[in-house]
């Protein structure tokens, strides 16, 4: 099969590296015989997680077919690199939705189990892959399984979050949830500091199925971790007070028009001034909504992918999006610790997003634990972010935390050991299944993940 030598990055524009790409143009095409491989879906993990430097990058998007949709019970089975954008299209018409669903549409079903994605409903529904009934996988030596939490269990839970270094996921098959309506109904409450923003976060007289809040990381003092919790569900006819057969109120969702950046902003545009302003007119507007309103599922969930293009608001160099899990115990004195680092490197971030975390994902290398995430979009523009980062990591490790690989593009080895307690468990199944470290990507080779004998294999 044709391959072609270029460079290509994460959605973070960084790092950059040359890969060779292959791209099947069917299932029966997808094989596992490069001395090195990583399947990479839509490209859209920020790092290198989906990069195989000077190695070899499967491209799954043409393989995307949805092979069957069971309307009754809600189940359906799709190929690995089929979008969430192209299911919804789908499911939403015939009264479904996805139990699980990431901030942007454009991610493939397979990158959804590699990373074992969440979403703002993790403290009901927890990840992505507590919803797969089953994976179709092309092992190292071209074998081809499958497996779920009851057959081939340990190659599942070693899948699920495993980073694609497993095999290839081939099909997914996923139980979806049933809504009436496209609608959403949300409320926002807004919080003048961080201690405020985590009580409305634990209110149950507030809680929703979906629960976010944005922080405004340039406020100090006082004011540290204020923000905008933004609670919701899906709507119910009667909550639209309409009593149109249940049929009628399932239609496509009218996304925001869509723009995109047609050039990359210079570096002086994000600055704290700029950021600054932004965020207090944003907390003004947003906290300032005091009754419940309703809002299309595309603007409640992807807000960001009405603008095409979104990266290139962080100029040439890129960006990093810095994702951490704290344990509940320590959540707020450890949020507190970074936000106070962060707003003291003036180093604004122009998204901050909180959210609460429900029970210890299941997959070996899932990220999410019982607590509270944290993610920041932070510009590159000189070698300070990434001792700040640095910091940022240790006050993480204090707090028994984590950082998420697929938002990952420069945590060490030995800070991924201690943040990845079952990554032994999951080596053993990595050496039985892919004993000549088949399965590899930059990520993986930075962490030393999957060396045997302190060697890459």
């Amino acid at each position: 099969m044709p391959t072609l030598i270029t460079s290509i990055s994460g959605w973070g524009r960084y790092p950059l590296q040359s890969c060779e790409l292959e791209r099947p143009e069917r299932y029966a095409d997808l094989n596992s015989d490069a001395p090195s491989l990583i399947v990479r879906g839509q490209g859209r993990s920020y790092g290198d997680a989906s990069l195989n430097e000077n190695g070899r990058v499967l491209l799954t998007e043409r393989v995307n077919r949805m092979l069957e949709l069971d309307t009754e019970q809600g189940i359906l089975r799709a190929e690995a690199g089929v979008t969430l954008a192209e299911i919804l299209a789908v499911i939403v018409l015939q009264g479904w939705f996805l139990p699980v669903t990431p901030g942007t549409k454009f991610v493939s079903l397979g990158g959804c189990v590699a990373a074992d994605v969440h979403g703002k409903n993790h403290h009901h529904e927890g990840s992505f892959c507590d919803h797969v009934l089953d994976l179709a996988m092309i092992l190292a030596d071209g074998t081809r399984s499958h497996c779920s939490a009851t057959e081939n269990a340990e190659l599942f839970w070693a899948t699920v979050g495993g980073m694609g270094l497993t095999g290839i996921i081939g099909e997914v098959t996923l139980k979806l949830i049933p809504i009436q309506t496209t609608r959403m109904k949300v409320r926002y409450h807004a919080a003048t500091n961080l201690e405020q923003m985590f009580k409305l976060l634990q209110d149950p007289t507030l809680d929703d199925r979906y629960s976010v809040a944005w922080i405004d990381s340039l406020a100090t003092g006082k004011n540290l971790g204020r923000g905008v919790a933004m609670f919701g569900h899906h709507a119910t006819l009667a909550e639209l007070g309409n009593s149109k057969p249940h049929s009628r109120q399932l239609k496509h969702d009218q996304p925001a028009r869509k723009r995109t950046l047609p050039f990359d902003f210079p570096a002086f545009a994000l600055n704290p001034l700029s950021i600054g302003a932004f965020n207090a007119w944003y907390y003004h507007r947003e906290g300032g909504k005091q009754e419940p309103f309703l809002s299309g599922y595309d603007a409640y969930f992807y807000p960001l992918d009405a603008i095409g293009q979104w990266n290139r608001l962080y100029g040439k160099r890129g960006f990093v999006q810095y994702q951490c899990v704290i344990p509940e115990q320590g959540a707020y004195a450890g949020m507190a610790t970074l936000l106070h680092e962060l707003s003291a490197s003036r180093r604004p971030s122009f998204l901050a997003v909180l959210k609460r975390f429900g029970a210890q994902g299941r997959g070996m290398l899932s990220f999410p634990t019982a607590g509270y995430t944290l993610a920041l979009d932070l510009p590159i523009r000189d070698s300070g972010l990434f001792a700040l980062l640095d910091r940022l990591d240790s006050i993480v490790l204090q707090h028994g935390g984590r950082v998420y690989l697929a938002k990952d593009a420069r945590l060490s080895a030995e800070s991924f050991r201690s943040m990845y307690p079952r990554y032994e468990e999951w080596l053993k199944i990595k050496s039985i299944i892919d004993p000549h470290n088949r399965f590899s990507s930059s990520l993986s080779r930075r962490l030393h993940i999957g060396l045997n004998s302190g060697r890459a294999a």
